[in-house]
């Protein structure tokens, strides 16, 4: 049975235009999948914490000084880990708040950074170690950033996760969303790649 993750991360919720791009590739891949499942991951509600020493000591620590604060850290860990491990494919709503990705995001990409889990480091320098799967990626922007030379948004995304093997990544573009009707045709834009897909 195939399995969709979909990781959600906007502040607004469902009315997140990230969430609601991600709803319809959601409804076009369960039409193409209807015995798949879809596990959603929800980085606003997680409250995942953010990185800080308790967090590192938990991830890079000796397991027998972890106190019991850090042991459920890197419990939550290992579960992010094995929920990504077992999807087939990914969808990742990526809102834009100020220049960048949610913290919350940043904070979820954190306890997946695991050296001899999710990446290692070799002598030609570092190699990814979860298998590589497709990924979509949906951008969504108040303004146009992609080709201006100031997206340091999804750049920073695809590195990361091509750092831990996830390298197939294609990236659907909602731009303009706070610049009037240029709004429309960008979401329609979006829509119209996300129905090229499945």
């Amino acid at each position: 049975m195939a399995t969709l993750l979909h990781i959600k991360a906007s502040i607004f919720g469902d009315d997140g235009q990230s969430s609601q791009l991600a709803t319809t590739f959601i409804e076009q891949w369960k039409a193409a999948n209807p015995q798949g499942e879809v596990i959603v991951r929800d980085l606003i509600e997680e409250n995942i914490p953010h990185m800080d020493g308790v967090v590192v000591g938990a991830l890079r620590g000796p397991a027998e000084e972890h106190t019991a604060e850090q042991r459920a850290i890197l419990q939550r860990s290992d579960e992010l880990i094995e929920e990504l491990k077992a999807a087939d494919e990914i969808v990742i709503g990526v809102p834009f708040y100020n220049f960048n990705v949610p913290t919350q995001m940043k904070s979820y990409f954190d306890l997946l950074a695991r050296a001899g889990v999710t990446f290692t480091y070799t002598e030609t320098g570092p190699v990814g170690l979860l298998d590589n799967k497709p990924v979509y990626l949906i951008a969504t922007r108040g303004g146009m950033y992609r080709d201006a030379g100031i997206d340091f948004q999804i750049p920073f995304v695809k590195q990361f996760l091509g750092f831990i093997g996830l390298n197939n990544i294609e990236v659907i573009y909602a731009e303009g969303l706070a610049m009037g009707d240029l709004a429309e045709q960008s979401l329609q834009q979006a829509s119209q790649q996300i129905s090229a897909i499945h």
